[in-house]
């Protein structure tokens, strides 16, 4: 599978969260972060599974596949929130924020959505630690990692479950149909830099936090701006700076080949 396909798939998963989060509302009647970030996380769960099976059984591409999969997941949740607006069975439940999954809103995040986030931050960069070198081989070249006796299967799995954990506990920041975007916009501007994994790992991280806090910040202080959008928008404006200016860049990139003409 290649980077672009998982990086779809990483979508597909973002947008199927939201079903989940509606559900687990829907059978507890609470907007308790944990019990919602635990549906976001199982939706996803069944989401990737369904594209992995469809896949394998029928004759339909990948990217069919998973438009499939992206829209009526997330039509699901759609419906089911509407569903429940309004309904006498859920009046004595509050449903305020739900919406603010959809594209995130730093204004309604809680103290225990702090924690989450945190406690899923730690989690994530601890396994990264851990096994970094399979990592590190697994990404870049994936039969070598196979062929010096590096668990793919397992390291496969990790990165699958790191990746669903982050965007279940994001959502309620960024949002569901952009979560996808905060995952790939770093690596992107990174990749534009430095072709070393630490280096690239690195800006990734640096510029994904220097855009939450932009996106978050500005949203909280001006009305009517949500979070996530923002948040994107800032990354957006790092990795179109690197894609035009960088080393690797459009701009130099031209310089070389006018130079090389006049040759």
């Amino acid at each position: 599978m290649s980077y672009n396909q998982e990086a779809l798939i990483g979508d597909a998963v973002g947008h199927s969260s939201f079903a989940g989060i509606v559900i687990s509302f829907m059978l507890f009647q609470l907007r308790d972060p944990i019990i919602l970030a635990l549906g976001a996380f199982f939706s996803g769960v069944v989401a990737f599974f369904s594209i992995q099976l469809i896949e394998k059984n029928a004759k339909i591409t990948l990217d069919s596949i998973l438009a499939f999969v992206l829209s009526s997941f997330f039509g699901l949740g759609m419906v089911l929130k509407s569903y429940i607006q309004g309904n006498p069975e859920f009046s004595d439940a509050s449903q305020a924020g739900l919406q603010n999954y959809i594209f995130g809103q730093a204004a309604y995040l809680m103290r225990n959505d702090v924690y989450l986030i945190i406690l899923a931050a730690i989690l994530a960069i601890s396994l990264l630690l851990f096994f970094y070198k399979e990592i590190k081989i697994f990404v870049f070249d994936k039969q070598f990692a196979r062929s010096v006796g590096i668990n793919a299967s397992f390291l496969n799995w990790l990165i699958l479950i790191m990746s669903m954990v982050l965007i279940a506990v994001g959502l309620k920041a960024v949002g569901a149909i952009l979560i996808s975007s905060m995952l790939i916009a770093p690596g992107i501007t990174g990749l534009q830099w430095s072709d070393r994994f630490p280096v690239v790992l690195f800006i990734a991280g640096v510029v994904g936090g220097i855009s939450a806090f932009i996106g978050t910040y500005i949203s909280s202080t001006v009305q009517g701006i949500p979070t996530g959008p923002m948040i994107i928008l800032a990354m957006s404006v790092f990795a179109i700076f690197s894609i035009l200016f960088s080393p690797k860049g459009l701009l130099l990139g031209m310089v070389r080949k006018k130079k090389g003409g006049r040759k």
